[in-house]
């Protein structure tokens, strides 16, 4: 699927610019993969793979302690954009490229 690969995605925080990288395995219109940050990975699944687009979720160790990272992107050739819920913190979004 159009969502299968590994990505450099950068999240636009309420705290800065914070690069990380996942990557997305579908199977059907399931969808798990690995978070992977300076803080440490988190493999998670049931996310949902539709076309070109994603949804997912996964736990994340930051200076405001554990948080629900909540995504929803697009992706359009090697490139995918879309929103990620930080917790209880708001709403944020992130860009990124297939590596």
């Amino acid at each position: 699927m159009a969502v299968d690969g590994t990505w450099n995605l950068t999240l636009k925080t309420p705290m800065g610019d914070r690069p990380v990288t996942v990557i997305l395995t579908s199977d059907g219109n399931d969808l798990s993969g690995k978070f992977q940050a300076p803080q440490g990975d988190q493999e998670f699944e049931g996310g949902t793979a539709s076309g070109d687009e994603a949804t997912w979720s996964t736990m994340f160790n930051g200076a405001m302690g554990e948080m629900k990272l909540d995504f929803v992107g697009k992706v359009d050739g090697d490139t995918m954009d879309g929103t990620v819920q930080f917790g209880s913190f708001g709403p944020g979004t992130f860009t990124g490229t297939r590596a």
